[in-house]
């Protein structure tokens, strides 16, 4: 019983940082100082973060955040604001997206449709194939293409990215929702071919391995590493501990031992516009859906 309560409070932390996201995105502002009060409100309602909140624009969809000293400033874009919180490991995962130039309504509404339609035949024994075909066809009917090589996923206690996969086309999977399982349905509407690749480097990391390295720099960043409890982390929850070259050599020896997967930046191939929308949800032992991050 505590567990649910935990996913619920997650839950609910994501919803109100997500929402509080909007209040703070605004054109004129720094990347950085957005981010840093998401990440204080998500600790102010009582939450972990889950991972380092994602500011991505334009065409990058996802895996973007700010650095040390960033100097970025929203001026017009569009922003997808992706947004983790750990509560005891249960993990909340939401996304909106912000028009800051006011000029893709649709593309904007496309996503955000792709979610709520889906959200309408949820139920256990639904197939994953069924959910991907409603976002495509919710997607394609504003004459945009839905992302195919990013997808919801599973979530499970200190996992954000577990086992199922849920894909944002059509791929025919039979696999059936069950009760019992937590996961995330991300829509990714573009103006663009419909895939991304990375692009650029990366500044989210995750520590997947403890084996031992000589590198003494690196070696002093795994405590703080180790914090995360395996979760996404960013470049700049290291510092200002650690100064940039540091972290960056010490990352670069610890991705070199098989400890650290970095996540770049997604790009859309044709450097479309791109939008996203975001909950999480719970199916109860009882086959109850529950949108936790609504």
């Amino acid at each position: 019983m505590q567990q649910k309560q935990d996913w619920i409070k997650a839950g609910k932390i994501t919803a109100e940082a997500r929402e509080f996201s909007r209040s703070v995105i605004k054109q004129g502002v720094r990347l950085l100082d957005a981010a840093e009060k998401i990440e204080a409100k998500i600790k102010e309602l009582g939450g972990g973060i889950g991972f380092p909140v994602n500011l991505s624009l334009n065409h990058i969809a996802a895996h973007y955040t700010p650095v040390p000293n960033d100097k970025l400033v929203f001026n017009d874009e569009v922003v997808k604001v992706d947004i983790g919180v750990s509560v005891n490991g249960a993990i909340g995962d939401s996304a909106c997206t912000i028009d800051l130039s006011k000029s893709y309504s649709d593309l904007l509404n496309a996503s955000q449709d792709a979610l709520n339609n889906v959200i309408k035949i949820l139920q256990p024994g639904v197939c994953l194939g069924e959910i991907g075909k409603t976002i495509q066809e919710s997607i394609e009917s504003y004459g945009l293409a839905p992302i195919k090589n990013l997808s919801g996923h599973g979530l499970e206690i200190y996992n954000v990215h577990s086992g199922m996969q849920i894909p944002n086309y059509n791929t025919g999977d039979k696999t059936q929702l069950k009760e019992g399982s937590t996961f995330a349905i991300e829509p990714f509407a573009t103006t663009g071919q419909g895939l991304v690749k990375d692009s650029g480097e990366a500044v989210i990391f995750s520590q997947i391995n403890n084996k031992p390295v000589r590198d003494m720099t690196a070696r002093k960043l795994v405590s703080a590493i180790s914090s995360f409890n395996r979760l996404p982390f960013a470049l700049r929850h290291l510092y200002p501990k650690f100064s940039v070259p540091q972290i960056k050599l010490g990352l670069r020896s610890l991705k070199l031992a098989g400890n650290i997967h970095d996540y770049p930046p997604l790009a859309e191939v044709a450097q479309g516009m791109v939008s996203q929308a975001e909950h999480s949800f719970m199916i109860d032992d009882d086959g109850k859906v529950i949108v936790l991050t609504k």
